[in-house]
């Protein structure tokens, strides 16, 4: 019985490491090593913070009853009255199914065109050429917004180009953006032709990480270059275009305000409002802040929404999925 005794006693003596103190000591040699590249994240840190997480403290606003000049947290608790107001309010869900109908749009017509134009540019086999189209098309991104609504008032005018090209068939002028029922079609084509070229940049970046010797043994089996799009381009990149989707459906809702602003007249209001665009008059030129936060905070929840479940979704059907 003593050895055995011993033996126990001895156990109770032994000092097990502490994992914990060892995973600090590791961060501390890492952070000391490579403190140069860790101190470039201080600034993006301290965006984040001020102007993403800080602000989220005045959603309180939307269950308090907020007054300019009074407390930034709101003077007194109304509970859901703002909720209920926006859902009673018809005006409420015209601009809210304006949104969802453009958001739809430029979802279904403009998040295939840069996968679209990356194939496409991907099979040119002049460089020059390749890169003289790639530069061409992302010019239209570093454009200002103004520009761009401007060059859109310009072309869709009643004396611009395309109205020119109609009557000189024999037509009439069509004042486009007098009409409404034009301008959800104009809008997803100005964001087509904004984006499609910047857009590409990931995809192409994803294509020359498949591995040449897949095509290679694609061409000895008598794949031609469709069928090697098919089972080896597309699949390829299939990962970055998941990411990508759940990233869009979850701005599903985010339509582009600026745009949509310079864009937008009481003509064309019947199509055109959205929710951000109902936010800024009733917020800001209303000073109707509390209201105003419901909606955004309403607008926010659905984007949350939309993101979780396109990411369960992804990750059942393709096992790709942002975590």
């Amino acid at each position: 019985m003593k050895p055995a005794v011993q033996v126990q006693k001895t156990a109770q003596n032994i000092v097990l490491p502490d994992l914990n103190v060892n995973k600090r000591t590791k961060v501390l040699a890492l952070l000391k090593k490579d403190w140069q590249l860790y101190s470039l994240l201080v600034l993006p840190i301290i965006y984040l913070l001020v102007f993403k997480y800080l602000p989220m403290l005045g959603n309180i606003i939307a269950f308090r009853r907020f007054i300019p000049g009074g407390s930034i947290f709101g003077e007194e608790w109304v509970g859901l009255q703002y909720i209920q107001m926006f859902i009673n309010d018809p005006t409420f869900w015209h601009v809210f199914k304006n949104t969802l109908m453009i958001s739809s749009l430029t979802l279904l017509f403009c998040f295939p065109a840069p996968i679209i134009f990356a194939l496409l540019l991907n099979e040119l086999t002049s460089k020059k050429f390749k890169k003289f189209v790639q530069t061409v098309s992302y010019l239209p991104h570093f454009l200002s917004m103004v520009i761009i609504a401007g060059m859109v008032l310009q072309i869709t005018a009643g004396n611009g180009p395309i109205n020119a090209l109609i009557t000189a068939l024999g037509g009439e002028p069509i004042y486009f953006m007098q009409e409404a029922s034009w301008f959800r079609g104009i809008y997803v084509t100005s964001e087509m032709w904004q984006g499609m070229g910047w857009g590409a940049i990931l995809y192409l970046a994803a294509l020359t990480n498949i591995d040449e010797s897949l095509y290679e043994a694609a061409k000895i089996d008598g794949a031609n270059r469709w069928k090697q799009t098919i089972h080896i381009t597309i699949p390829g990149i299939l990962p970055t275009i998941v990411t990508l989707l759940v990233l869009n459906i979850g701005s599903l809702m985010a339509v582009g305000f600026e745009k949509v602003l310079l864009l937008y007249n009481p003509l064309n209001y019947e199509t055109a409002d959205v929710i951000s665009t109902y936010l800024y008059r009733i917020g800001l030129e209303s000073s109707n802040f509390s209201y105003a936060t419901a909606i955004g905070l309403f607008e926010a929840l659905i984007g949350l929404t939309l993101v979780l479940s396109a990411n369960a979704i992804s990750r059942k059907l393709t096992d790709s999925s942002l975590w």
